[in-house]
Formats: C-alpha cells, structure tokens, sequence
C-alpha cells in the first residue's frame, strides 16, 4: 500500500507538474484584458475538455503493450501520416513550451536578483544550461524533483492567497471587454495541456495501473483549480493593470512561484521530449538529449532577437496549434484503439461519435483562429 502511494503521489505530481507552468505567468494578463468571467469560462471548459482528452489518452496508453510515446501511438493506431502530423505537434509543442520557460524564468530571475527584466535573455540562458544537464538524468530526475517541486508550488500558493485574500477588490473581477473574449482561449488551452506528461505517468505507474484513471482526474483537477485561485487573486488584486508577466512587480514570494512552476514544467516537457526521441524516433541517448536539451537553447536565442513574439504570443501559437492538433489526433486514436489495441484496460471512457466530433471542431476553430489573428 505505501508503495502504491507513492507511486500515486509521483504520479500525480508529474502531471500537475507539466500542467502548471507558464500559465502563472500569462494567464492573469489574458483574464484582465478580457475579464475574469470569460477567463474563468475558459479555464472550466478546457479544463473539461482536457480532461477528457487525457483519460483518452491514458485508455489508450493502457490498450497497449509497450512503452509509447504519443508518436508511436499515432503510428500504431492510424498511419505514418498521422504519426508524421503527431510529430509535428509534439515537437513543435515541447519547442514552444520550453523557450516560454526560458524567457519566463530569465526575466523572473534577472528581475529577482538585479530589479530589472533587461538581462532576462542572459538567465535564460543560464537556465537553459542548467535543465540541459538536469534532464540528462531522465526519469530519475523526474521522479526526484518534480514532487518536491509541486510540493513547493502547492505551498506558495497557500501562502499567497492568506496572504492577498483579503486584498482582492471586487470591481477588478466584475469587468468585461468584449474586444478581447477569444484572447485567452490559446494561453488558457497551452497552460492546461498535459497529454505528452501520460506516457511519463505510465512508466511511473509500472505494475500499479489501477492507479491511473484516479491519477488523471487528480492531477487534472488540482491544476484548474490551482489556475482559478491564482487568477481570482491577481487579477483580484492588481486589475486591469497586470503585466504581461503577471508574477513579476507582485513580490518576491509571486517571482518564486512563477519560477518554480516553470521549473517543474520544463523538466517534465524536456523529458517527455528525450523520451519521445529515444522510444519512437529510436535515437540514441546523446542526439536525443542534444535535441531535447540544445536545440530549444538555440530557438530561444533567436527568439530573442524578433519582436514579433512576445511571451503570451509564444502561449498562444504553442498552445492552440500545438494543443490543437495532438488533441484532434487522440480523438481520431482512442475509437481505433478501443478496437485494435492488444491489452485489456484498467479503465475505458465513452467515446461516442458526436462528442469526438465537438471536441475536434473546438479545437479546429481554435487552430484556425489563433493562426489567422498572428499572421494577418
């Protein structure tokens, strides 16, 4: 029994892990611009949706034999072509999601320690360095950090909201701009998006696959949750003036969240993308951290030097495009696995024709959307 909670906890602590991360930072600008009603809106219905998408996505896991990341999966289930298509998005996804913590963390850590964000271009480089070393150590060093830094973040929350509770003014949770009602979708759907964590849930939860469904529905859960309370308290708090960034100007105690929910996030993301190289693309152990680990360093650097993207634009595209496609995929697998997959699961969800149909046209409109509003 200890055994299995501790498998639990891991479990769990690595999908909220993955789940909560850039969002502290993007979230609260998108809900201000928009309102806290429509954010709120966004954050309930996705987070439905996601949830949905994952326990698919964990059905399917559990169908079959074998460790598999989303790719193979695809290949598995559909053709070469949706495995070419998943490929993209993974890749494009973890990309996305790993220069956001870059530039997350490097202007939090250069605001922390220097007062100013202009030397966030240099921590971020640091901090690249540094993840590229952490997540050599794969699963292991995701097993070791992750639950302690979920801990961390769980308890800062804690702590933030005792201690802004009582601050929150209610005319800032009660505007609306109906310019802005589509702005969060793309930033919303990117912080809550935590299909590649499941195939790392799997490997976590060897010989306790019981656990899984249970699993799902709390890590999912505890992270919109975690979303609504710190958008109610932000926004709460500081109203239509939150900046883009919303942990930096707040305190000391709101720069350390944002920066250990990145962290967390992107030792998650770097080894789901390892491990998607090394199981599905069969490269071997160094190009696999070379890609994982210096490649996005070197994204980032060039990021850097257009204007065009700005953090919450970086969410946006990420999240939608990304977010979007792996989603629509999985919702074309789960009906193929449920008839070819070749082990009984510990679980399985309805996956009725007409639901899968919604949810592809949420997410196509989404994609559709998000990429005509950044290139117009």
């Amino acid at each position: 029994m200890l055994k299995e909670t501790k498998k639990f906890l891991v479990a769990v602590s690595i999908l909220i892990g993955t789940c909560i991360g850039a969002g502290v930072l993007g979230i609260p600008y998108v809900a201000a611009q928009s309102g806290f009603v429509v954010a709120l809106g966004y954050i309930l219905l996705l987070g439905l949706i996601i949830l949905f998408v994952n326990l698919y996505i964990g059905e399917i896991a559990l169908r079959t034999k074998g460790d598999h990341q989303l790719i193979g999966y695809a290949k598995k289930y559909l053709s070469k072509k949706w495995k070419h298509i998943m490929e993209f998005a993974v890749v494009f996804g973890i990309y996305a999601a790993l220069v956001a913590y870059m530039f997350g963390m490097g202007e939090s850590l250069s605001y922390l320690f220097i007062g100013t964000t202009n030397y966030g271009v240099y921590f971020g480089l640091g901090v690249g360095i540094l993840m590229a070393f952490l997540i050599k150590g794969g699963i292991r060093s995701l097993k070791k950090f992750e639950k302690y830094g979920v801990l961390i973040i769980l308890l800062l929350l804690g702590v933030i909201f005792i201690l802004f509770v009582g601050k929150i003014h209610l005319p800032n949770l009660t505007t609306f701009n109906p310019v802005f009602v589509f702005l969060p979708f793309g930033v919303i759907l990117f912080s809550l998006m935590s299909f590649l964590a499941i195939p790392e849930v799997k490997l976590v939860l060897k010989g306790s696959q019981k656990l899984f469904k249970k699993v799902l529905i709390t890590g999912t859960l505890i992270s919109v949750i975690f979303y609504i309370l710190f958008t109610l308290v932000i926004l709460g708090y500081f109203g239509v003036n939150t900046p883009e960034i919303a942990t930096l100007n707040l305190g000391t105690v709101f720069v350390f969240l944002g920066i250990f929910t990145m962290f967390t996030s992107y030792l998650a993301s770097g080894n789901a993308l390892i491990d998607n190289f090394k199981f599905d693309e069969r490269y071997n152990n160094r190009v696999s951290w070379f890609l994982a680990a210096i490649v996005p360093i070197a994204i980032f650097l060039i990021v850097e030097t257009i204007d065009f993207f700005s953090f919450t634009t970086i969410l946006s595209i990420g999240g939608v495009v990304a977010g979007g496609v792996m989603a629509m995929v999985v919702l074309l697998m789960i009906r193929k696995a449920k008839k070819k997959g070749n082990r009984i699961p510990e679980y399985s969800i309805p996956a009725k024709w007409w639901w899968i149909v919604l949810l592809s046209l949420i997410f196509i409109l989404g994609v559709v959307r998000e990429l005509f509003l950044a290139f117009r």
